[in-house]
């Protein structure tokens, strides 16, 4: 005791003298009625510094907790995976030295269990913590510190207990890179006076922490699985499959703290409504403890079990308890608000001791617990024996990496995937045996496959957490059908699939130049390759067929033809070039022989038909009220999926740019329907930068601000033409178009209020191939993602600047209420028009939405290397469409 005394006195000494915010030594986070054993040490004798002290760093924990962990028998500790920054994954496995004797044949009798193999108690709980997937959220990390110091140091019979009857698995922690950035920023705005006002520097960082390096939030990923930390966890949870899953934030400093279960009646229909009630038993024990201290908090409001992707909610259609944890924020470490002081040490108490509430919980209900899980699963197998539906067959034409993304995709989330044997033919629509899938439902996650696959467009509530349209194969643009066991019985004996990435057979060498076609997805970082070469490269605005050493090859619109005649290069470095684009691309490439096509006017030298391509220099502007979310998206998709380099500028940064050195700009929505995203001078100089030559490519709600910028500024200059001043005064309302606002209830303002509001859905989309911006898509029918109500408007005297536009009857799943539906159907998703030498592109919708849209990514990626192929009409159009 004299050790712990002596480290607390010296810790406040400093305190006062050194740190602002409440520090706390060990003793505040032990347990009354625990011994703890002296010779474990506790974080502040191995970091230098208690928790709520300074912000703890990522690598100071880590080292901590791997050393407590390789010292105690209890404790076993193993890297998962690695963020983008390179930081690792850890999980931490705690449960008694017998049980660690014998952990994969726990694991494996677990799995038996679930499946009815096994006895209800043949194999102890299996429980799940994760810690950090934000990494604003202070808490949420720092509270896995005397969690594991308790499980390490801890003795007496109610935790020896514990460890007997559970295998507890804590993640640690799930974004890494996000806590790091938290970290450095309050480090960077740290003071020696304590301020904690919530204005100040160092509270203010949410979104830029709460994300990982590309802005991903990870609490999205669960489902989705673009990012490496989300693949790592997925993995090791699906080896496991606990039975519960506690998933712990922080929200609004304001606002007390919260627990699941959630809104009651926004739950999603997959999921059964006993998850619901044994959550609520878990809960009693949280309130209890929270009682016990005369604490406040609030459960079954706000938080949603619908989006089936977040933390909570994907262990729950996978047959655990998902449990959702939010403590008010104490941000850069401790803040004043309207209840009082928040301070970090103190919400990490309390995320500490729900971790507690939850164990015991879920061991006071273990036989519940256990019969519903083996319930949950019994039912997936009736119900995938009695809806008359063997399975799901699906395919990317033209796009094999496509297709296998998706198979990578369902593997991840163990779902079992096969080639098909032999062809078959579903609603007209033929699935090859060569690039096609089959999903059987008899699977024991038969309703992951469900929620993955399947459409919803009715709901009991209007009011979404998280977006409510999420049906992957419409994000991915696949061909898909439900099948019937008669349907699928000549093609269901294929081997298991894996998605893994095929590269393409090594290219002859050319005599005359190289094709390759432009629907595989990564055909545009191929083209990227070509270009950063400084090799010519053209693309073909019809479809056309090459002779190539191989034979003859189909060549849709976009494909690219790379000359070997006046090039720079020797002919062995673009080889090795085309090597390079097969092999790790896994685009096929072809040896063209002769420049003469077999088709009329088509010919590889035609200027007309093979249009020559620059390489794109893209500048993407963030902050300044744009997105962090989408500039991720555009980034990591751009970085990270097509290798190529783009140019990150603050918006406030844009006028101090060369803009002769860039070819594109790249402006995300997140302003707001009525914010200008760019001031008056800005806009001058960007939209004559346009016309000069360069490309704008604007998406949500900053598509909308450049059509209206632009429409402005055609007026202005046609008014000063004309010498008359532009009237900007609004015409008074008619008297008698007056309409009188209806009356309402006050407690109907939340449904109401949302009943327009499109938090996230799916629509469809008539896409014209023949335009550039349509190049490499297999057809004219394009899902989109939706998130926004407002709708742009169609441009005067051009018929063809609308290559994408919605459809009569655009929902295909998720919300949007009936008079959103009609006013969007009909109207443009892109606008695509030149402007003087140069262009603009508009997207109503954000084409790369958490990097789970590779079915509108291409439009994107269109609109960066083809933007110089959109022309502009020379006749005079009527309102029939025909030019004059």
């Amino acid at each position: 005791m004299l050790r712990r005394f002596c480290t607390a006195l010296f810790a406040i000494s400093f305190i006062a003298f050194m740190a602002p915010a409440l520090a706390a030594p060990v003793d505040y986070f032990q347990v009354e009625g625990v011994t703890y054993d002296e010779a474990v040490p506790a974080f502040e004798d191995r970091a230098g510094y208690e928790i709520g002290e300074r912000p703890v760093r990522f690598g100071d924990m880590v080292s901590y907790l791997r050393e407590i962990a390789d010292n105690s028998d209890r404790i076993s500790v193993e890297t998962i995976g690695y963020s983008h920054e390179r930081r690792p994954i850890l999980t931490f496995t705690v449960t008694s030295p017998d049980n660690h004797a014998n952990l994969e044949a726990i694991r494996e009798t677990h799995l038996q269990r679930l499946e009815g193999e096994a006895a209800p108690d043949a194999a102890p709980m299996v429980l799940w913590i994760n810690f950090g997937v934000h990494g604003a959220e202070t808490s949420s990390m720092d509270a896995a510190i005397p969690l594991l110091y308790h499980f390490a140091a801890g003795q007496g019979t109610d935790l020896e207990a514990q460890l007997n009857d559970a295998v507890m698995i804590f993640t640690v922690v799930f974004n890494p890179d996000g806590h790091a950035r938290r970290i450095d920023h309050v480090e960077t705005f740290w003071s020696y006076a304590e301020n904690t006002d919530l204005n100040d520097a160092a509270h203010n960082m949410w979104i830029e922490a709460r994300t990982n390096h590309y802005w991903f939030d990870l609490n999205r990923q669960w489902l989705l699985l673009t990012q490496p930390e989300s693949q790592a966890w997925i993995k090791h949870w699906h080896k496991w499959k606990p039975m519960v899953s506690a998933d712990y934030h922080e929200m609004g400093s304001s606002s007390p703290y919260y627990f699941h279960p959630g809104e009651e009646l926004r739950r999603n229909p997959l999921i059964p409504e006993r998850a619901r009630e044994l959550t609520k038993g878990i809960g009693e024990r949280h309130a209890a403890f929270l009682d016990s201290e005369a604490r406040l908090y609030w459960t079954e409001q706000g938080f949603d079990n619908f989006y089936i992707g977040k933390g909570s909610t994907y262990p729950q259609i996978n047959g655990s308890l998902g449990i959702l944890f939010e403590a008010g924020a104490a941000r850069g470490g401790a803040v004043q608000t309207e209840r009082g002081l928040v301070e970090t040490a103190d919400n990490v108490r309390t995320q500490f001791r729900t971790a507690l509430t939850t164990i015991q919980g879920a061991l006071d209900l273990r036989a519940e617990i256990t019969a519903y899980q083996r319930d949950f699963f019994a039912e997936n197998a009736r119900q995938a024996a009695s809806n008359g539906q063997a399975g799901w067959v699906f395919t990317a034409k033209g796009d094999p990496e496509r297709a296998a993304r998706f198979v990578r995709l369902l593997r991840m989330h163990d779902i079992e995937v096969r080639a098909l044997s032999a062809e078959i033919t579903i609603d007209q629509v033929t699935y090859s045996s060569n690039d096609s899938f089959y999903v059987p439902m008899a699977q024991t996650n038969n309703r992951m496959i469900r929620g993955i696959f399947e459409r919803f467009t009715e709901f009991d509530e209007n009011i979404f957490y998280d977006v409510s349209g999420w049906t992957l194969p419409l994000a991915y643009d696949l061909e898909y059908a439900p099948v019937t066991a008669r349907q699928i019985r000549s093609a269901a004996s294929g081997a298991m699939a894996d998605g893994a990435f095929q590269p393409a057979p090594v290219p002859d060498r050319a005599p005359y130049g190289y094709v390759f076609d432009w629907s595989h997805s990564f055909a545009p970082r191929a083209l990227n390759r070509v270009l950063a070469a400084d090799l010519m490269a053209r693309a073909t605005m019809e479809e056309t067929v090459v002779r190539t050493t191989t034979g003859t090859v189909e060549l849709g619109r976009g494909a690219i033809f790379v000359p070997l005649a006046r090039q720079e290069a020797s002919r062995g470095d673009i080889h090795a070039i085309m090597t390079t684009i097969a092999a790790e691309d896994g685009v096929p490439v072809f040896a063209a022989t002769s420049g003469l096509t077999p088709v009329s006017g088509r010919d590889l030298g035609s200027n007309r038909t093979f249009r020559a391509l620059k390489a794109p220099r893209v500048v993407l502007a963030y902050d300044g009220g744009l997105s962090r979310y989408d500039v991720g998206e555009v980034w990591w998709t751009l970085d990270y999926r097509q290798r190529m380099p783009v140019t990150l500028v603050e918006k406030d940064r844009l006028g101090s740019l060369d803009w002769e050195e860039y070819s594109h700009l790249v402006l995300v929505g997140g302003r707001g329907e009525q914010e200008p995203v760019l001031d008056e001078g800005l806009t001058e100089a960007v939209l004559s930068w346009v016309e000069s030559g360069g490309t704008l490519v604007a998406t949500r709600d900053a598509a909308l601000w450049t059509q209206s910028a632009i429409e402005a500024r055609a007026a202005a200059l046609a008014a000063e033409a004309a010498g008359t001043p532009l009237e900007a005064a609004a015409e008074e309302p008619d008297e008698d178009e007056t309409v009188e606002t209806e009356r309402l209830d006050f407690a109907d303002m939340g449904l109401r209020d949302a009943e327009h509001v499109i938090g996230g859905a799916i629509f469809a989309a008539d896409l014209d191939t023949s335009h550039p911006l349509g190049f490499g898509f297999a057809d004219r029918d394009l899902p989109v993602h939706r998130n926004v109500s407002f709708t742009l408007t169609r441009p005067d005297g051009n018929p063809y600047a609308v290559p994408v536009e919605y459809a009569d009857d655009p929902l295909l799943t998720g919300y949007a209420s009936e008079r959103r539906q009609e006013e969007i159907a009909g109207t443009p998703s892109v606008i695509a028009e030149r402007m003087g030498a140069g262009a603009i592109i508009l997207m109503a919708d954000n084409p790369v939405f958490r990097g789970t849209y590779p079915g509108t990514e291409k439009l994107l990626m269109n609109a960066i290397f083809f933007s110089g192929l959109i022309d502009a009409p020379r006749g005079d159009y009527g309102e029939s469409g025909a030019a004059h």
